[in-house]
């Protein structure tokens, strides 16, 4: 099953050491597993524009849909056997422990 993995940075936490925010361990590994589909960063939220239409007119907005203090860094695409697989891979990605990790389930009909 495809899952995609949205890893969010959060903003109020420090980190000491960058080092320990290197995911190409992790990438290396998922991909030596087979499990990791394609990923990649994306910009900071100042970078966003989010688009709507609404009654025939394009809205453009600066910025991510939802104010929060965390932010999309970068998402990751998996197949794995099910959510608690998915769960064992995203709880090993570096963000897990300084960000969050979303998992989100592809619609499979």
């Amino acid at each position: 099953m495809k899952y995609l993995l949205l890893i969010c940075t959060d903003d109020s936490v420090t980190i000491d050491d960058p080092a320990e925010l290197d995911a190409q361990p992790w990438v290396d590994e998922m991909d030596g597993r087979g499990a990791r589909l394609m990923g990649d960063r994306v910009r900071p939220a100042e970078d966003v524009t989010t688009v709507r239409v609404r009654e025939g007119s394009l809205l453009l907005t600066d910025g991510p849909f939802a104010d929060s203090k965390e932010h999309m860094a970068g998402f990751d695409v998996i197949d794995c056997a099910d959510l608690d697989e998915a769960v064992e891979i995203a709880s090993k990605h570096p963000m897990a422990r300084f960000g969050m990790v979303e998992v989100w389930p592809f619609w499979t009909e």
